[in-house]
């Protein structure tokens, strides 16, 4: 009995995960590797950063999104994976990956207007990258995690969810050039960067280390000439991004970028309007904290 349990639960999952990947590739709005939205596909978009399997703060989020009772309302998640509650007893086995799965259940029921974009965490996963995070392999701890509810089929399911992660768009372009994405790669402003990788096919080379999709979503440069220099490089205005842990919630390094962070205590998101075109300092007035 126990083995025909796990078959439907990976059958199940498998499923919802493929019905993701095609919203994912088919979502309103989506230009190769980027979504841009336009106040035609929304009201408003709401920005949440790195969630790490902290499943309070994922709950709390979707409360305020509260997409059912905002049928024009977007939002934006990043960076679940690698944190959050082990399997009971198994304290190697990470349960982040039944986020990525609810990830994909909620791209799956919001196809239009639920965003999920891809970070160094996911990134690892795909690219059997491996990651050590407080003296623990936290790569290692997720195929434990998959294995602990998908038994045999762990190896299977694990490419499925990295099929999901493959499709994910590097970042969602707002009126006025607002960018949000997870970082920005560093050394822009001396060693430059292809900003070609947003408009065409990805190659391995832009997965690998010191690719254009590796540098954008593993960075941590916020030195004004970087933020400068990547922001002019895709045209933006403004960054919104995770990565970066804060001790406020959210941090501000210069006058190009913001940080949230949700996986802490206290958290921040921020809901920005679609038909209006807003500064950095409109934006930062937006944000909202909680948790503290």
């Amino acid at each position: 009995m126990a083995s025909v349990e796990t078959s439907d639960l990976v059958r199940d999952a498998a499923n919802d995960i493929f019905a993701a990947i095609e919203a994912t590739l088919l979502t309103a709005g989506r230009e190769k590797n980027v979504v841009r939205l336009t106040p035609e596909l929304g009201e408003d978009v709401m920005i949440t950063a790195d969630l790490h399997g902290h499943w309070d703060n994922f709950h709390h989020l979707l409360e305020v999104a509260d997409l059912d009772n905002h049928p024009r309302r977007h939002l934006i998640m990043h960076e679940v994976c690698h944190g959050g509650p082990s399997y009971e007893g198994k304290p190697s086995a990470d349960r982040s990956h039944e986020m990525l799965l609810e990830v994909a259940r909620l791209k799956r029921r919001y196809p239009d207007r639920f965003h999920f974009i891809i970070s160094n965490h996911e990134l690892s996963e795909m690219t059997e990258y491996p990651i050590s995070k407080d003296g623990r392999m936290v790569t290692l701890a997720f195929r434990l995690g998959i294995g602990e509810l998908f038994g045999q089929e762990m190896e299977h399911m694990h490419q499925v969810y990295s099929a999901f992660i493959g499709c994910s768009p590097l970042g969602v372009w707002l009126p006025g050039g607002i960018f949000v994405c997870h970082s920005a790669p560093a050394d822009v402003d001396t060693e430059g960067f292809d900003a070609s990788v947003m408009d065409r096919n990805l190659t391995q080379r832009d997965l690998n280390s010191k690719g254009a999709v590796f540098r954008m979503v593993w960075g941590r440069d916020y030195r004004q000439e970087n933020a400068d220099a990547f922001a002019d490089a895709i045209r933006a205005k403004v960054l919104i991004h995770g990565h970066t842990p804060c001790e406020e919630g959210y941090n501000v390094p210069n006058t190009r970028q913001i940080i949230l962070d949700c996986c802490h205590t206290p958290a921040s998101y921020v809901i920005l309007p679609l038909d209006q075109e807003l500064d950095q300092q409109d934006i930062i007035g937006r944000i909202q904290v909680f948790g503290e």
